[in-house]
């Protein structure tokens, strides 16, 4: 396996690539009515997850690593020995005297293969808020049904369906039900994506190709592809030893990310579909729902932060971790 052919197959199954070049079969296109009114909860603490509160800045050396630890997808350890991959769920609350005022939004991340747990608890978190906001490059309002997704053709859905098989974990949208009445559309369509890379003078080529040096420089980072390699040819414990490999490189997103932009610091994958599902959170706050999630690729939420910061007035208050491989069993 070539370098450039293991980082496009890591950052498709991380949530990187937008699912496009899907059959219009794929969903139910319906217009995507305002999520029913829902009695405001706290959505319930995982008992997979861990909750962190955020901290001082570090003053120490212990501190300092701390805080350098990825902000929204980590392998934790336990006795220094891989444990699992973790997503977080961070929840941001409007500051007092700023429009939002109390109002919670909670960025959910999500790798699109995990084990069956995790996606059963992302159900159950999901079920609590107001309206769940969720990513899908396909005409406003689409729907995912579960007896469409036979009908899957796409590249994309092909490589995420045989990671999901070698490494013994599920499909996210088997797995999430995307017909939820508080679940509401919030990405572009696929003319509003071509139409942001071509207003910029980019292009899906030019985008993969910044993607795979930046995989390439992630590759040097981590230590290439010797680890993954080893685990394909590791014997009945390959999908818990090609997890674990795996798992180490799925978790730089700043380095891969940063590699997307182009020249003005810009990219339609990230920065462009973030602007239009934010276009949609304004909408549902300004509708007095209290009680948000924004439900998208864990490589989505650091410039997802930023804008709830800058642009909404809000500011982090809780990180909750939940497991979604475990990397101590096949």
């Amino acid at each position: 396996m070539r370098t450039s052919g293991l980082a496009m197959c890591l950052t498709a199954a991380f949530g990187f690539a937008p699912v496009v070049g899907q059959e219009p079969a794929v969903a139910e296109t319906q217009v995507a009515e305002t999520p029913v009114q829902a009695e405001v909860e706290t959505p319930p603490q995982q008992p997979t997850a861990e909750t962190e509160t955020p901290k001082p800045a570090a003053e120490s050396a212990d501190e300092a690593k701390i805080a350098e630890e990825p902000a929204y997808v980590r392998v934790h350890e336990v006795d220094g020995k891989p444990n699992a991959l973790q997503t977080a769920t961070v929840q941001f609350v409007g500051q007092p005297g700023t429009r939002y005022d109390g109002a919670i939004v909670d960025l959910v991340g999500v790798v699109h293969i995990g084990q069956d747990e995790y996606y059963t608890e992302l159900k159950e978190q999901l079920s609590k808020y107001d309206s769940v906001l969720y990513e899908l490059v396909a005409p406003d309002g689409t729907r995912i049904r579960p007896e469409d997704l036979e009908e899957r053709r796409s590249l994309l859905a092909s490589v995420q369906t045989g990671m999901k098989d070698m490494l013994n974990l599920e499909y996210q949208l088997e797995k999430i039900d995307y017909m939820a009445e508080n679940f509401r559309h919030a990405d572009m369509s696929p003319d509003e994506f071509v139409e942001d890379l071509e207003k910029r003078g980019d292009s899906v080529w030019k985008m993969i190709a910044r993607m795979l040096g930046a995989g390439i420089a992630s590759q040097a980072k981590t230590g290439g592809d010797a680890g993954l390699l080893m685990a394909m040819f590791s014997g009945e414990d390959r999908p818990k030893n090609m997890k674990r490999a795996m798992a180490r490189q799925l978790v730089d997103i700043e380095l891969v990310t940063a590699g997307m932009d182009d020249a003005n610091g810009e990219n339609t994958l990230i920065k462009g579909r973030n602007r239009k599902a934010f276009e949609i959170l304004k909408e549902e706050l300004d509708a007095d729902k209290e009680n948000i999630a924004v439900f998208y690729g864990a490589g989505h939420l650091p410039d997802m932060a930023e804008r709830l910061e800058n642009d909404f007035g809000m500011k982090a208050v809780q990180t909750t971790w939940s497991d979604a491989w475990d990397l101590t069993r096949n």
